[in-house]
């Protein structure tokens, strides 16, 4: 039996179509809110490495796992489960759930005092978001109308740059205050009280209530018949695997980038967090405000939008960086990392808009943890262990710059993704017109 409580009655489809921007942006700031403490909480270890690495005596391959595999085991497996149950349940009594638990690990991590203490904590802090993300996607659809879908997926992926700059800022200012310790502790509990705002605050929606007909909540659809929907969608796949690739280097870059600063350019814990903080936020917020805007403008009328706007950038983005890797200058430094931190994110809300349209809406929550899962495995899980063990291969061959190589290595991830958005573009407007086809 599906659990109804507290949702919304569907409105009339001619009614809800020309449905404002504002009519759902209160709950979805709060989404967004939530969404920025999940990415204060992954991002923060980026920035407490060093003082971890010293004080722990880790390499940077144990690095690597506990910014990658640590966190993403869980984050990508239980987020199946968690997002069948909420494709027929409350998705915001879910979400709210898991902010509260991936808070509490967080603030745990400041509790270790080994490799395999903080590795499980890490994990802890996986389990808690495995549940956040994918009913988010689910819910962001039946909040807004679909000409504003993309500017709606923009300002919740803005959680990204702004969870990510915050966690360097305020992490690096706190660690070099009080410690890093301290610095865990502090950010992870601030979740609490966010956790209990969306419990009380936000309502639920009618699933697939703005699709033009009614979706009412019903017992899960078999995972079979998901797959075999999902197998008949070749666009859906060429787009997760495109941001599988991006995000191997995107989350890698994230990690990496504030200990290749500091060995390039040997700046302090404060004046890292402020100069990382900086591109993080600038850069991201930029391309995906850029994104989100491009693909409301040009994808109503062409759906091939939705990819080739991310493929166009991510083939920009890489030549962007490697002049920022290898440029001596800080201050030209600054300016070239901002670009391609745009161009990176460009795709952060029409990957995961386009996802939600070439699928049936009764199914959106069970589909978008399909696709985190291999987000999560492949980029989260990975991205930043390759270039941790990439780095130390090559320690051997270049020294002190063997992080540097590293990252310029990766980039040929963001060119393969690349070319997996072009060939989306080929499938995507015939997937998307029979999205609402009956799930067979």
């Amino acid at each position: 039996m599906s659990d109804n409580r507290g949702e919304a009655p569907a409105s009339g489809p001619a009614a809800d179509a020309d449905l404002p921007f504002r009519s759902g942006l209160v709950p979805l700031l709060i989404l967004l809110t939530a969404y920025i403490l999940n990415f204060i909480d992954r991002q923060i270890l980026g920035v407490l490495a060093v003082p971890i690495k010293a004080e722990l005596h880790l390499s940077d391959t144990q690095l690597g796992m506990l910014g990658g595999i640590a966190f993403a085991l869980f984050y990508t497996i239980l987020g199946i489960p968690i997002a069948r149950f909420a494709d027929r349940s409350n998705r915001v009594r879910i979400i709210a759930l898991c902010c509260a638990t991936w808070s509490v690990f967080t603030a745990g991590c400041g509790l270790a005092n080994n490799f395999l203490h903080l590795f499980l904590a890490r994990v802890g802090v996986g389990i808690g978001e495995a549940g956040s993300t994918a009913p988010c996607y689910s819910l962001i659809p039946d909040l807004f109308a679909p000409k504003w879908r993309g500017r709606a997926f923009a300002v919740f992926q803005f959680g990204i740059p702004i969870g990510a700059a915050l966690g360097v800022f305020f992490g690096g200012w706190i660690a070099a205050s009080i410690g890093w310790r301290h610095a865990f502790m502090v950010i992870g509990l601030i979740g609490l009280p966010v956790s209990a705002i969306i419990w009380f605050f936000v309502r639920e929606p009618a699933h697939g209530g703005l699709d033009g007909a009614d979706f009412p909540s019903q017992a899960t659809v078999p995972l079979s018949r998901v797959m075999a929907r999902l197998f008949r969608t070749p666009s859906y796949w060429l787009l997760a695997f495109g941001a599988c690739c991006s995000a191997l280097q995107m989350y890698g870059l994230m990690f990496w980038l504030p200990s290749l600063f500091q060995r390039s350019f040997g700046l302090s814990l404060t004046e890292l967090s402020f100069y990382f903080g900086s591109i993080l936020l600038g850069g991201g917020i930029a391309g995906i405000w850029l994104g989100g805007w491009l693909v409301d403008r040009m994808g109503a009328g062409n759906p091939r939008a939705f990819a080739l706007i991310p493929a166009v950038a991510l083939l920009l983005a890489g030549p962007f960086y490697a002049l920022a890797i290898t440029t001596s200058n800080l201050h030209l430094a600054f300016v070239l990392f901002l670009i391609p931190q745009a161009l990176g994110l460009v795709g952060a809300a029409p990957i995961p808009a386009a996802l939600q349209q070439v699928v049936h809406p009764t199914i959106r929550a069970s589909t978008s943890a399909i696709y985190l899962l291999t987000t999560g495995i492949i980029g989260l899980g990975f991205g930043t262990y390759i270039l941790g063990y990439m780095s130390d291969l090559m320690k051997n061959m270049y020294g002190d710059q063997s992080l540097k190589y590293s990252i310029l290595y990766g980039l040929s991830f963001y060119l393969l993704a690349s070319v997996l958005l072009f060939a989306a573009a080929r499938y995507i407007e015939r997937d998307w017109a029979r999205a609402q086809e009956p799930l067979s």
